[in-house]
């Protein structure tokens, strides 16, 4: 039972620098594409034949 005095703190505070890690890629604006994968899955351009 004392090995749970250790695991849940560690636990607690992962839990707290992924939450902390989410809200700053939510906050750089990492996830604001909302058309950009559906205009690229139209588009004739394929990614195995880059431009030169």
């Amino acid at each position: 039972m004392n090995i749970l005095t250790y695991l849940i703190p560690i636990s607690l505070m992962l839990g707290a620098v992924g939450l902390i890690a989410f809200i700053y890629t939510v906050r750089s604006n990492q996830y604001d594409d909302p058309e950009g994968d559906s205009r690229r899955i139209l588009s004739d351009e394929w990614d195995d034949h880059p431009k030169p």
